[in-house]
């Protein structure tokens, strides 16, 4: 069984050591206990969404980037669960969608479309 909590505290915890940071770090930023943020981390604790805000504040990284990175960990679980099964994959599966840079474009200059299966960031 996949648990979404394992999920999201591994990329919790590889956007923290990414970072170069301690647990204390995060947790004192984030206003949580340490003892609780490593619980979440290492998956036996589930985030409410006012402290995966927090969490996401501290590290300073928005909530749909962790949560895009969450699904993506998701979709490939799913495919070695599958896998492992032996079960039919469908192909495609859905696409994956890569990080998108406006680094250095006004916000007000950046439109954002939404067709069915994709998203596609344009600068004006």
């Amino acid at each position: 069984m996949i648990l979404l909590r394992r999920l999201l505290g591994d990329v919790l915890r590889r956007q923290r050591q990414r970072q170069g940071r301690t647990l204390r770090e995060v947790s004192s930023s984030a206003r949580v206990s340490l003892g609780y943020l490593s619980e979440v981390e290492r998956g036996q604790k589930e985030a409410s969404s006012e402290l995966l805000s927090a969490i996401c504040d501290a590290l300073d990284v928005r909530m749909s980037e962790l949560m895009r990175e969450v699904s993506d960990e998701l979709a490939l679980a799913e495919l070695a669960q599958s896998a492992a099964a032996n079960e039919r994959v469908p192909v495609p599966v859905r696409p994956m969608l890569g990080s998108v840079s406006v680094a250095g474009v006004p916000p007000e200059r950046v439109t954002i479309k939404a067709p069915a299966e994709a998203v596609d960031v344009v600068a004006a």
